[in-house]
């Protein structure tokens, strides 16, 4: 192979080198193809130097998260009655605030009903007085319009038949509604006032304040419990602090660095006998190369020589001196390529030996992970071990940790905790339980205890009053009677309706002073209507609405109002007998919270520590760098690429051969000439 494509190589292997440790190109010092006594070292501390340090940040990290957890228990604990107070308080208000709520609708009630007592008491005395004056005034319209119909021009006979007609009408203008038979509700009314001398709501809001006060209740009365508790925290994050930092992680990668000093020791003692044999290497492969090189400057030169000299028309006895050369050049060619032929050959096969079982036994089952499968090989690396690397790490043989394993595991960079089973050496699950600690935050946490007897949600002042309003009479009211005359019209016709037709019927008699008159009636008609029909009806409407009101309110008032008072019993109930039940429930979800923050810590604790505390990956880099550079790409590649091509290089000197001795016999000068008979 021609020097120009052996510096090539040796660049191109430099370079790649460079640029797999991360440099942006070759060191100039480096030999050529073995590698300096420095990148050992230098790979080591590259793959494992900032390893150990990240490792300790790592879990100084852990450690410090605790505070985070142990924060948010403590924000808890400290708003113990905004969490475990609100709890209490939401269970115990499923019960408790529909009772409130419905004494407090009672109150309301109340007050709804006095004001439709005095509604109706005040509406019936405006109909009474309006209906009386009605009929007086209805009563004086027909007077006078049977007085006008007398008149003698009603007898015309264009007039009778209208006169008639209205004369017959007049016994419509009456009152249709009787309010002065309609008993009165002064009693009820009296009553109710009595009942509303004690103010329900007030006492319903004294209520809703005392069972607000629960979160305080509850701060008040753990206090001491709370402080236990803290303590105990503390101690967690002290243990745990003393677990993560005496893990054996560190231990591992000094270990690890001790066999990689002595690998480094021991390439730097044979260092410099290696750098000697490389040296024969390199000039071996320099005399091949100048073997080839000769040869080929031998065939150009005679190529060149016999081809400028060449004369077409001269005999082979009197061919020119630099065709003669060419000739002797070729044949110089031929004969070289025989001397060095066979040595050429023996080096291609014993490269395409070496370089072409490396490939095969190493590189490939490296791939394939078939190589692993035979370091695995029990007692094969040590005979007194079954497995080599668990005899290295821990000292113990028969654990089972695999090459192929440990490999796999730091290739998808997980811990060097799972990876190396480091269990055996020191179990995280069981340094890291806390069990023991939240066992005994729990027995604290249980022995809370909060007594919430001293709430009221109403008093007995405000049962009486609401017992009270229940026999208030209300259910005596007669609403039958009421609301058969509400639902009557004030007048036994619309008087607006007789108005027009009266007015209609006026237009139809001759124009004189029949006519105006009872146009004159029509307009009085109609002023009754709106100056007393019309407030009538208004009053009836109301009438009407605190009927139907007092109505509703009255019907099963005693049922009603002791189901309230049922109700909120049951509430004082639970809340004097039963909220330890439901204080013991919300305590027990509030201790799972805060110990859950734990638990959670720890098992994230556990994860980081197993896949991500100290990755391993740079073990997995440091292997295929060394199964790469330093036996496959740098040496199995580079003899492939030498026995290649000097193997194709010898291949071509047989037709080279041939072409020599061929050309040689037109370039060479002769002695004799050769005759043909024709």
């Amino acid at each position: 192979m021609p020097p120009a494509s052996l510096e090539f190589l040796r660049r191109c292997c430099r370079w790649l080198l460079a640029v797999h440790l991360g440099r942006s190109s070759a060191h100039p010092g480096w030999p050529d193809v073995f590698l300096s006594r420095d990148l050992i070292r230098k790979l080591a501390q590259q793959q494992f130097g900032n390893t150990r340090g990240d490792y300790q940040k790592q879990i100084d990290y852990l450690v410090s998260q605790y505070n985070t957890t142990k924060d948010k228990a403590l924000y808890d604990l400290n708003n113990v009655g905004r969490v475990l107070g609100n709890r209490v308080q939401e269970q115990l208000g499923k019960q408790v605030r529909p009772a409130l709520d419905a004494a407090l609708t009672m109150a309301g009630a109340i007050r709804e009903t006095k004001e439709a007592l005095e509604n109706v008491s005040v509406s019936v005395e405006v109909l009474q007085e309006g209906t009386e004056r009605l009929h007086a005034d209805l009563t004086d319209v027909k007077m006078h319009l049977s007085n006008t119909l007398n008149d003698s021009a009603c007898n015309a006979a264009q007039a009778a038949s209208t006169c008639n007609i209205i004369r017959n009408s007049l016994g419509q203008l009456n009152i249709n509604a009787n309010f002065s038979g309609l008993p009165g509700v002064s009693s009820q009314l009296a009553k109710i006032n009595d009942v509303l001398k004690i103010d329900l709501s007030s006492l319903v809001q004294k209520g809703y304040a005392a069972f607000n006060d629960t979160p305080d209740l509850v701060v008040n009365q753990t206090r001491n419990i709370l402080s236990d508790i803290k303590s105990v925290l503390e101690s967690i994050g002290s243990n745990i602090t003393t677990f993560t930092r005496a893990l054996p992680v560190q231990k591992i990668l000094g270990d690890l660095m001790v066999y990689l000093t002595q690998s480094e020791a021991y390439v730097q003692d044979y260092f410099p006998l290696v750098e000697q044999y490389d040296f024969y290497r390199w000039l071996g492969c320099l005399i091949l190369c100048c073997m080839l090189v000769l040869i080929l400057v031998f065939y150009y030169l005679g190529l060149l020589c016999g081809t400028c000299g060449y004369d077409k028309q001269a005999s082979p006895t009197t061919r020119g001196c630099i065709s003669n050369t060419g000739g002797n050049f070729l044949m110089a060619g031929v004969g070289f390529s025989f001397l060095f032929s066979w040595l050429l050959m023996i080096v291609v096969v014993l490269t395409f030996v070496a370089g072409g079982n490396v490939e095969k036994l190493v590189c490939e089952p490296f791939e394939d992970k078939n190589l692993f499968k035979v370091l695995d090989t029990p007692y094969l690396l040590n005979k007194h071990w079954k497995n080599y690397l668990a005899g290295v790490i821990f000292k113990n043989p028969n654990v089972d940790l695999t090459f192929e394993k440990v490999y796999s595991d730091c290739k998808e960079n997980k811990g060097i905790y799972t990876s190396l089973h480091l269990e055996h050496l020191f179990n995280i699950n069981e340094l890291l339980n806390i069990s023991m600690y939240t066992e005994d935050i729990a027995l604290k946490i249980e022995h809370i205890q909060i007594n919430l007897s001293k709430i009221i949600l109403l008093d007995e002042i405000g049962k009486e009053n609401l017992l009270n309003f229940s026999s208030s009479g209300l259910d005596g009211i007669d609403f039958s009677a009421y609301l058969t005359e509400i639902n009557k019209s004030v007048t036994k016709v619309d008087l607006l309706s007789f108005a027009n037709d009266l007015e209609a019927r006026a237009d139809q008699l001759p124009k004189g002073a029949l006519e105006n008159a009872l146009k004159g009636h029509a307009n009085s008609i109609r002023m009754i209507h709106n100056q007393q029909v019309v407030p009538l009806e208004q009053a009836m409407s109301t009438l009407n609405q605190s009927i139907r009101l007092l109505k509703r309110t009255s019907s099963e008032l005693m049922v009603k109002v002791k189901n309230v008072i049922s109700a909120v019993n049951a509430a004082q109930n639970l809340i004097n007998n039963n909220a330890s039940q439901v204080i013991v429930q919300e305590t027990k979800k509030y201790m799972d919270t805060i110990i859950g923050y734990f638990e959670q810590y720890t098992e994230w604790v556990k994860e980081s520590i197993s896949m991500e505390v100290a990755a391993c990956k740079p073990i997995a880099n440091v292997i295929d760098t060394a199964v790469d550079i330093f036996l496959c790409s740098y040496i199995a590649d580079s003899v492939n690429t030498f026995w290649f091509g000097l193997g194709g290089s010898s291949m071509f000197l047989i037709p080279a051969i041939i072409f020599a001795v061929k050309l040689s016999k037109y370039y060479r000068r002769m002695d004799t000439e050769d005759v043909y008979d024709e």
